[in-house]
């Protein structure tokens, strides 16, 4: 790979490149659209962040995995 797609933090990983930005826009309007149809139905915030957990783990984990092995740090 001639240019790491993501760049480690501290805590995770960035976008670096315009791929790792493109990965990551679907994963944060995903985000936004799954916020808002919980929400619509949730009656407190520990009912929305129940509604929300199996949807979002795996997305960012997905992610987190992708930038991983696209960060070029092994």
């Amino acid at each position: 790979m001639e240019h790491a797609w993501f760049v480690a933090t501290r805590w995770g990983y960035r976008p670096n490149a315009w791929p790792g930005y493109l990965i990551c826009a679907p994963a944060l309007a995903f985000a936004w659209t799954t916020f808002v149809a919980v929400d619509r139905h949730s009656h407190s915030v520990s009912d929305t962040l129940y509604g929300l957990f199996p949807y979002w783990v795996p997305a960012l984990l997905l992610i987190e995995r992708i930038a991983a092995r696209s960060s070029g740090e092994r």
